[in-house]
């Protein structure tokens, strides 16, 4: 019987109390917070999860980093909102002072955490994200200007794509769900096509995973009509590559080939466009997301494809790696050769570890070697 919903989350997640320490402590050294010793945890993670204390701060932080989830999510309190007429007028105030080079600072720290995301994963950065998130929509709640509200919710579906993946990466599904709606909704008030459908197609990620795959097909189709005759070639070559995948996905080999063809015909000789800082299709990006649905389709060519792909995944790139690790698993396993999809199973498993990639390791979790019926890699 489960007592509280942090003990909820920490079984849905598959870790054991003497994981869930070394985390925490792991977590609040990386950070510089001072926490009490692992005996001191290992009693008051039991008190908390049976419901005799409410978790304090720093811990309720810690919880939420190495969790990945939300004081809503974890059974903690929200914290109180002043709703009187001072606290309006302040807020109103405040959101007055945003100007160009407001936003522009808000951009600024999406893209330091872009880079952040791609070389150590979600458990740095879902937290902060979400503190974001509700900074500029406190602005943006509260600007009665029209000058800047455009942009900002342009950086607004920005974070929140963002953090939408990063709950994924947390399997955490629902909360995903909501950041990428929340995206949606900031495109419209951004007026802005490409963005609405960048999250649009984002958010159909979350479809496949919980294997909603014939929906998830049919919202990236939609993505692309959305972006038809209004986004650069650039977002339209990215379109069709995740069409492609969620295609793949569907089992639909021949339209997820054609998605990907379309892809490659799209894509322009420089694949980078200040105005889409979140689109990465150059170098092996695309080949690996052709290898990926390649894989999905358990097509013998994912091999040569993938290995390709593997030797030229940049270094920073370090989420897009353990992807390929996975997928090679998964395409030896389809081939048959059981010692080959053991040795990148073993590596994917090491890496997702480190980055804590909740959705790598679950799709590891999944992955039956050759030759046995039950024996998982």
């Amino acid at each position: 019987m489960v007592a509280t919903q942090l003990q909820a989350v920490r079984r849905q997640l598959g870790y054991k109390a003497e994981e869930v320490i070394r985390m925490l402590r792991q977590r609040a050294y990386s950070l510089d917070i001072p926490v009490m010793t692992a005996a001191s945890l290992k009693t008051k993670l039991s008190v908390w999860e049976n419901g005799h204390e409410q978790v304090s701060e720093p811990y309720q932080r810690l919880f939420r980093d190495v969790y990945g989830r939300t004081n809503e999510e974890l059974g903690f309190p929200s914290a109180d909102e002043d709703d009187q007429a001072t606290e309006l007028r302040t807020r109103l105030a405040v959101a007055r002072t945003v100007d160009a080079a407001t936003v522009e600072v808000f951009r600024q720290q999406v893209d330091n955490a872009r880079h952040v995301d791609r070389r150590f994963g979600a458990v740095t950065l879902l937290d902060q994200l979400r503190s974001n998130i509700k900074q500029i929509e406190s602005l943006l709640d509260y600007s009665t200007v029209s000058d800047h509200r455009e942009a900002l919710a342009g950086v607004l579906t920005e974070v929140s794509t963002l953090a939408g993946w990063n709950a994924l990466d947390r399997n955490a599904y629902g909360q995903a769900w909501q950041h990428y709606e929340r995206a949606k909704a900031a495109a419209r008030e951004a007026r802005s096509a490409p963005l609405l459908a960048h999250a649009t197609a984002e958010q159909a990620f979350v479809l496949i995973d919980i294997g909603e795959v014939q929906q998830a097909a049919q919202q990236l189709a939609h993505a692309r009509s959305i972006a038809e005759g209004v986004a650069s070639p650039l977002l339209r070559s990215w379109l069709a590559a995740a069409h492609g995948e969620g295609l793949a996905a569907a089992g639909e080999r021949d339209h997820a080939l054609r998605a990907f063809d379309a892809a490659d015909a799209l894509l322009p000789q420089t694949p980078q466009d200040p105005a889409l800082p979140f689109i990465f299709l150059g170098g092996s990006n695309l080949d690996r997301w052709r290898g990926n649905a390649l894989a999905k389709l358990g097509e013998p060519d994912a091999i040569d494809q993938l290995t390709d792909v593997l030797a030229r995944v940049p270094g920073e790139f370090t989420r897009a790696r353990v992807g390929t690790l996975v997928d090679l698993a998964f395409a030896y396993a389809a081939a048959g050769d059981r010692e080959a999809a053991r040795h990148y199973a073993k590596q994917a498993r090491r890496v997702a570890s480190q980055i804590k990639s909740d959705r790598q390791l679950r799709r590891l979790g999944t992955l039956i070697l050759p030759g046995s019926a039950s024996d998982v890699a």
